[in-house]
C-alpha cells in the first residue's frame, strides 16, 4: 500500500487544476501519468528578466521587461499578416506582435490607455522595435512583480513554458517534508539539502551555475534516484536468488573429456569464468550470473562447461538464443562434443517438423534429453522439463532481463540456475544500474590464434574502389559483409540504402551477392544468412541485423558505409563479424566528409583498440547513457535526473548503501526502512515494492 503522505503527489495528472483533455494528452506524452512526474521534469535553461530599460534604450536581441501604455491596435489587413498592438512610454514606441492573433481576445487583453508590464525578446523590424508574442503581460495596477529569473523547460507541440512552469510550481508546492531516508552520517557529510528543499531549488534556479548537474540539490536528487534503482535491483535479485536451488556438483571426468576434445587451449579468462560458474552451480541457492564477453572471446565453450556440469548431475539444461540461426549455430558447434561424451543434445525451433517436435517434447518431459537448444519458444506452456537445472540465455538484451528470469522459473519444482550471456560489452556504470547485485563473469581475452582486425577509414568517395576490391577477396575463397544504415532511400537523409547497394554489387558480382534487412520475413532473412555461411553467397549486404551473433569463419572483410552514423559500440559489434578464424581480417569504415568531432573520435577509438570494454566506456562518455540505453539495450533503465556519465561515484556509493540495507534487513525492520519505502514509491519501483510487501 502506498503511504498516505504520497496521495496528493500520485493523483492522475489531469486532476490538477486547469488541465483539460487536450492538455492532459500533451502532458502525459511529455512528462507522465501522475502529478509526481512533474517534479522530475527539470528546467534546462533560464531567462533573465532583470533587464528593465525604457523603450528608447532597449537593446536588440535581449529579453526586456518594460512599463508601457497601450496606444492603439493595428489589426492585420490581409490574411497572413500579423496583428500589432502599439505601446509607448515617455521615450518611444514598441509594437507587440501576434501571428494569427484574434482581434476580440487582444482588445480585451490590452485595452487602449491601460498601463502594463510586458516582457519578451526585443527585435528590430524595418527600424522599428517589436516583441513577438510577449511571454508576460500584467496590469501595472495589480502590482505583480515578474520574477527576475524564469525557469525554462523542454516542451512539446502545443505546450508553452508558462503553462508547464505553472503546473510544476503547483506540484512543487505540495511536496511534503518527508523524514530523511539517507544515512544520517552520509547525509551530513555531503551537506545536501532535504528532499523537499532540493526540489524547490532545482525548479527555481537563480543563475547558470544552479543548472549545473554538480549543484548540491541536483546531486541529492540524482543520488535519491540511483539509490532507488539499486535498492529495487537488490530486492529483485534477492527474490530471484532466494529460492533453494539445486546443488549441481562438478563431474571432473565429464569435464575432462570436454577439455580433451576441444581443439584449442582455453584462455585464462575462460578458465576463471568456468570456475566461477562451477562454484555457483554447486551452491544450494539459485545462481543468476551475467557472462560478459567481447565479440569472439569464446563464451560458448564457457557456457558448454556449465551445460556439461548440469548433465553430469542428471539435470537437464536449456540454452535459449534470440534467433533460429543463432540457436542452430550453437547446436552445430557443440553437437559433436556432446556426442563424444554421451550427452543427448537436441534443437527445437519453429522449423522443427511436427513429428520430430512432438518426439522432442515427449523426451524432454521424460528426461531423455540432457541439453536442449532453441529460441524463446522453449518456454511455451506445452513444453515441460523432467528436471531442469540450468538455463542459459544468449544475447539477453534481445529478450529483456526480468521477463526471461520469470519464464525460466515455471518449468521445475526447484528454480534452475541461470546464466545470461552478452556479447555486447556493458560499461561498468550501466552494468550496475541494470543488474545491480547480480554476479558477473567477464571474458577479457581472445582465443589463441585470433589475429587483430586491421581497421581502415576512408572517405565515401572511395566507394567504387571498395566495391572493386572485393574481386580479389572472392578469388581467395573469402567472404565479405557490406553494411548500410538504411533500408531504402530517404528524401530527407542522403544515405546509401541497403537495397540500392545490393543492386550495384549484384550488377558486378551477380548471384554471389545476398541481402538481409529488418523488414524481410525472418525465414527469408535466415535462409540468406545460411546461404552466406554455407552456400554460394560471398557478399552479404545488410543493415545492422547482422550486428550480433552470426559466425562465418570465411568472412574476412567488412565494409561499413556511412560509419559516421553509427555508435561506437555498434561499430565494434559490426567489426566483430570478421576475424573469427586464423585468417587476416579487415574492416573498412567509409565516412562522409567533413567528419564532426564526435564521429572523428569514434573512428579514431575504433582504429586504436579492439577491447570492447574500453570501447563501451568511451561510447558512454561520447553519447551519454540516454543514447546508449536507447539503442539496443532494451531492459536497461532510463534515468530522469541521474547522469551516468557524471554520477559514477554516486552510483558506486548507492550500490554499497543498498547492499548494506538489504544485508541488514533495514527496509522492513527500521525507521530508516520506512522512509526508504517512500523513496521507492516516489520513483515508482512497483516491482520491487511488490516483493517487499510479500516479505
Amino acid at each position: 500500500m502506498r503511504p498516505k503522505i504520497l496521495d496528493e503527489l500520485f493523483k492522475p495528472i489531469e486532476t490538477a487544476r486547469g488541465i483539460g483533455p487536450r492538455l492532459k494528452i500533451r502532458l502525459k506524452y511529455l512528462i507522465g501519468e501522475s502529478i509526481v512526474d512533474l517534479l522530475w521534469h527539470l528546467p534546462n535553461n533560464i531567462i533573465d528578466r532583470s533587464y528593465n530599460p525604457t523603450i528608447s534604450k532597449a537593446e536588440e536581441d535581449r529579453v526586456v521587461t518594460m512599463d508601457v501604455t497601450v496606444l492603439k491596435h493595428n489589426p492585420s489587413k490581409r490574411r497572413g499578416l500579423p496583428y500589432k498592438v502599439t505601446c509607448i512610454d515617455q521615450t518611444g514606441e514598441v509594437d507587440l506582435v501576434w501571428f494569427n492573433g484574434r482581434k476580440q481576445y487582444l482588445e480585451e487583453l490590452l485595452p487602449i490607455g491601460q498601463d502594463f508590464i510586458i516582457s519578451g525578446k526585443l527585435e528590430f523590424y524595418k527600424n522599428k522595435k517589436q516583441i513577438i508574442h510577449p511571454q508576460h503581460i500584467a496590469l501595472s495596477s495589480k502590482n505583480i512583480n515578474l520574477p527576475n529569473i524564469e525557469s525554462v523547460y523542454s516542451l512539446t507541440q502545443g505546450l508553452t513554458n508558462k503553462v508547464i512552469s505553472n503546473h510544476i510550481k503547483r506540484a512543487v508546492d505540495i511536496v511534503p517534508n518527508f523524514n530523511e531516508w539517507q544515512d544520517k552520517e552520509f547525509f551530513k557529510s555531503m551537506k545536501w539539502p532535504t528532499f523537499s528543499e532540493a526540489i524547490k531549488i532545482v525548479h527555481n534556479p537563480e543563475n547558470e551555475n544552479d543548472l549545473d548537474h554538480k549543484n548540491p540539490a541536483k546531486q541529492r536528487l540524482a543520488y535519491d534516484e540511483l539509490l532507488a534503482n539499486q535498492l529495487s535491483l537488490a530486492l529483485l535479485a534477492k527474490n530471484f536468488e532466494a529460492p533453494a536451488g539445486q546443488s549441481i556438483v562438478k563431474d571432473n571426468n565429464l569435464l575432462d573429456s570436454l577439455y580433451k576434445n576441444i581443439p584449442f587451449e582455453l584462455t585464462n579468462s575462460q578458465k576463471i569464468a568456468i570456475e566461477e560458474i562451477s562454484k555457483g552451480l554447486e551452491k544450494p541457492n539459485r545462481m543468476i550470473r551475467l557472462l560478459q564477453g567481447d565479440v569472439g572471446s569464446g563464451k560458448t565453450i564457457v557456457a558448454l562447461a556449465g551445460l556439461f556440469q548440469a548433465s553430469g548431475n542428471s539435470k537437464q539444461a536449456a540454452m535459449m538464443a534470440p534467433t533460429e540461426l543463432l540457436a542452430r549455430q550453437h547446436f552445430e558447434g557443440i553437437k559433436d562434443l556432446c556426442a563424444k561424451s554421451n550427452i543427448n543434445v537436441q534443437i527445437l525451433t519453429g522449423k522443427t517438423k511436427k513429428s520430430e517436435r512432438e518426439s522432442i517434447i515427449y523426451d524432454l518431459s521424460n528426461g531423455k534429453i540432457d541439453i536442449i537448444l532453441g529460441t524463446h519458444s522453449l518456454f511455451q506452456e506445452k513444453i515441460s522439463f523432467h528436471n531442469l537445472g540450468l538455463v542459459i540465455i544468449d544475447e539477453q538484451h534481445k529478450f529483456g532481463v526480468h521477463q526471461r528470469l520469470s519464464l525460466t522459473s515455471k518449468n521445475s519444482k526447484n528454480p534452475p540456475d541461470i546464466i545470461i550471456m552478452s556479447a555486447t560489452p556493458i560499461p561498468r556504470t550501466l552494468e550496475l544500474t541494470a543488474y545491480g547485485s547480480m554476479q558477473v563473469s567477464r571474458l577479457l581475452e581472445k582465443p589463441m590464434g585470433r589475429k587483430p582486425i586491421k581497421t581502415i577509414a576512408k572517405p565515401l568517395s572511395k566507394v567504387n574502389e571498395a566495391m572493386e576490391s572485393l574481386q580479389r577477396l572472392i578469388k581467395n575463397g573469402e567472404k565479405a559483409y557490406w553494411v548500410c544504415p538504411l533500408i531504402e532511400e530517404s528524401e530527407k537523409i542522403d544515405l546509401a540504402a541497403a537495397e540500392d547497394r545490393y543492386a550495384s554489387l549484384k550488377y558486378i558480382y551477380g548471384d554471389q551477392v545476398g541481402l538481409v534487412h529488418g523488414r524481410m520475413p525472418i525465414d527469408e532473412r535466415e535462409e540468406t544468412m545460411r546461404d552466406f555461411k554455407y552456400g554460394g553467397k560471398n557478399i552479404l549486404v545488410a543493415t545492422t541485423v547482422i550486428e550480433v551473433g552470426i559466425d562465418v569463419p570465411d568472412a574476412t572483410f567488412i565494409i561499413i558505409e556511412h560509419s559516421e552514423r553509427f555508435g561506437l559500440s555498434q561499430l565494434h559489434q559490426l567489426r566483430g563479424r570478421v576475424g573469427r578464424s586464423d585468417k587476416l581480417s579487415s574492416c573498412l569504415l567509409l565516412y562522409r566528409s567533413p567528419l564532426g568531432e564526435k564521429a572523428k573520435k569514434r573512428i579514431e577509438t575504433l582504429r586504436q583498440t579492439d577491447d570492447g570494454f574500453v570501447i563501451a566506456e568511451e561510447d558512454l562518455i561520447l553519447r551519454g547513457a540516454g543514447e546508449v540505453l536507447g539503442t539496443k539495450q532494451s531492459g536497461l533503465p532510463y534515468f530522469k535526473i541521474a547522469n551516468l556519465t557524471i554520477d559514477r561515484e554516486l552510483l558506486e556509493t548507492a550500490r554499497n548503501d543498498s547492499n548494506y540495507i538489504i544485508a541488514n534487513n533495514l527496509l522492513s525492520n527500521s525507521e530508516r526502512g520506512k522512509n526508504l519505502q517512500i523513496l521507492l514509491h516516489l520513483f515508482n519501483k512497483k516491482e520491487a515494492l511488490k516483493y517487499l510487501e510479500a516479505g
